[in-house]
């Protein structure tokens, strides 16, 4: 059974709909986000040294648990109401990812994945999105959107 090693908690600015975990070592990012996006639909797209994750919301601040597991965790169906997910997979040559935003670029937030580089599998799922949608549409919301973020080491 996988053991959880590291959880973290963050606030997200999301804008244009969107926003990436990153490799906080940009020269081993051929493609900095936004460069590339393809804003179609697509709730998660994977890119070499990046995640695009699209929100249902223009605007707003969404809330993200970022999980390591040690092995592939049990599936996170119980966890939530969620409304989208999805699964790739991420190689991160310094271990840690960094928030972006579409314009407002890198968040002062990573995430740590390890000590050092490694290649990884991602479950990522999302729920508040047919409400973030109506609320962003009318201002600013806040927490409205969660997303969960399961990462373990590919094998």
């Amino acid at each position: 059974m996988a053991e959880l090693i590291r959880q973290q908690e963050l606030d997200v600015e999301v804008d244009f709909y969107g926003f990436a975990l990153q490799d906080v070592d940009d020269n081993q990012v051929p493609l900095q986000y936004p460069e590339g996006r393809e804003a179609d639909g697509a709730f998660l797209t994977a890119r070499e040294g990046r995640l695009d994750i699209e929100s249902a919301g223009h605007t707003h601040t969404a809330t993200v648990s970022a999980e390591v597991w040690d092995g592939e965790p049990a599936a996170a169906d119980d966890r939530g109401q969620w409304e989208e997910g999805g699964e790739a997979r991420i190689h991160s040559p310094s271990g840690e990812l960094a928030v972006w935003a579409v314009t407002g670029g890198p968040m002062d937030t990573c995430l740590k994945l390890a000590d050092g580089g490694g290649s990884w599998l991602v479950r990522v799922y999302c729920e508040g999105r047919a409400e973030v949608r109506r609320l962003a549409q009318q201002g600013v919301p806040e927490g409205v959107e969660h997303y969960l973020v399961q990462f373990w080491p590919a094998t």
